[in-house]
């Protein structure tokens, strides 16, 4: 058995270029390749019939565990009936039935679906469409974008233009835009008391930054309550409601990127609800499919939708086109997938979860070598530092946060730290006695990488 995981090892390392990952650690052996053969629940197999409860939810898009039936039975019905068609000059049931749901479970006002195929497309929708709605209006001046400081919003061009972690703006800078950057609502550090405080202090920023320069900005893009891939940094819904006033006053597109924030994430389906507002776009992907197939989607308000329409003489057409488009298996995966929101009181099941999750993750909060533990709903983080009162961080080429990831492995559980942020963001369907190994191993394993212990 030990012998099949090396050979699946070899034939990868021969071939494959793995995303976010420097091959010589994997070549090297300081990170492990995993070949996986079989996933069911929170759990997954590798070939050697080791189990890795699945902590992050396969980068945070299974929502209703692995293999989940009645999502594979969808998809398979789907297959045997129409697996792809077109989208241009054709349509077809599942997709007409997904954006009917889509909008009728959005915050109210977003009655139009522009499907794409992934999170960072979605994205790319969403800042072409700002971008040319103020140019079919006559307003070619308003071309700029605001962003949060640490956001991050996928990584193809556009959507890289208006995310702020240098790690992965460095080297293309000179082919992106350059958005106007605010310094982020970030409540690290604060007990949640004191979040919507620090949120409305935080927020004087952005005002200014509007003020300035309302007359050249298209939208605003953030993502709602927790910006994921820049730590886990979490903030107070009243941001939200202020930022949705100040875009009404300057007539501003307001661009929430739920793609790791929506379908219950944060305890509600999407996190704008917490703030009660209506984005004039959203941007969905990740959990939309329940984890089994690639596919996103853009909902906008109707105003932006009728910028576009008219004559074709007109030249007001929206050019922008995947071969995937509205593909049949991923609306009847998502489908599916909200299926099993209607069966099931999942909201209220989550908020349970994460009470346990909660009362399991603070525990650590008296940690000498954790800063930090807070929480939003299903995702949970807490922040490795050198020195607890100065909240001295460790130097970045010690690898601290790969040390956690290691040995999370070692004891069966999928973590992949943020630097030396670690944190968890399971399945829904994960049980009680899971959430407690799998905040037990983030214990050990930061015990492990801070004291030896």
């Amino acid at each position: 058995m030990q012998q099949l995981g090396s050979f699946w090892r070899r034939r990868d390392l021969a071939h494959i270029w793995h995303p976010c990952t420097q091959m010589h650690d994997h070549e090297a052996g300081n990170i492990p390749l995993l070949p996986i053969r079989r996933a069911r629940g929170v759990w997954l197999e590798d070939c050697d019939g080791r189990r890795y409860l699945d902590a992050i939810s396969s980068w945070w898009v299974n929502l209703f565990g692995h293999g989940r039936a009645e999502i594979a039975a969808a998809i398979a019905r789907q297959a045997n009936e129409l697996e792809h068609v077109i989208f241009a000059g054709f349509t077809h049931r599942p997709a007409i039935e997904l954006a009917e749901r889509l909008t009728a479970l959005a915050p109210p006002g977003l009655e139009r679906v522009f499907f794409a195929d992934n999170g960072s497309a979605a994205v790319e929708v969403a800042l072409k469409l700002s971008f040319h709605y103020w140019y079919n209006q006559g307003r070619p001046e308003r071309t700029r974008f605001v962003a949060l400081g640490g956001g991050y919003h996928g990584e193809t061009l556009g959507a890289l233009g208006v995310g702020d972690l240098g790690l992965y703006r460095a080297v293309y800078r000179p082919l992106l835009i350059e958005p106007l950057v605010v310094n982020p609502p970030d409540c690290r550090g604060l007990p949640p008391a004191e979040w919507e405080a620090a949120s409305r202090n935080a927020f004087a920023a952005m005002a200014e930054t509007l003020r300035r320069h309302h007359e050249t900005v298209a939208a605003v893009i953030v993502e709602p309550l927790v910006q994921c891939a820049g730590g886990m940094r979490m903030y107070h819904p009243v941001y939200l409601r202020l930022l949705r006033g100040e875009c009404d006053r300057y007539g501003i597109h307001l661009i929430a990127d739920e793609i790791a924030t929506g379908f219950g994430r944060t305890g509600t389906l999407f996190a704008c609800e917490q703030a009660a507002i209506s984005p004039d776009l959203m941007c969905l992907s990740k959990g939309l499919t329940g984890g089994f197939l690639p596919l996103a989607a853009v909902l906008m308000k109707e105003e932006l939708y009728q910028a576009f329409y008219g004559e074709y003489q007109q030249g007001r057409n929206f050019l922008h086109s995947h071969s995937y488009t509205g593909n049949p298996l991923a609306c009847a995966a998502a489908l599916a997938t909200l299926d099993l929101f209607e069966k099931d009181d999942v909201l209220a099941a989550n908020r349970r979860t994460a009470a346990l999750m909660a009362e399991n993750a603070m525990l650590l909060a008296g940690h000498p070598h954790i800063a930090d533990v807070r929480q939003t709903g299903m995702i949970v983080a807490f922040d490795m530092i050198a020195e607890r009162d100065t909240r001295t961080p460790y130097p970045a080429a010690e690898r601290r946060g790969l040390g956690v990831y290691r040995y999370g492995l070692e004891h069966g559980v999928l973590l992949r730290p943020l630097g030396d942020t670690i944190y968890c963001m399971p399945p829904y369907v994960i049980t009680p006695d899971e959430v407690e190994r799998m905040i037990d191993v983030v214990r050990r394993g930061i015990d492990a990488v801070t004291t030896g212990r």
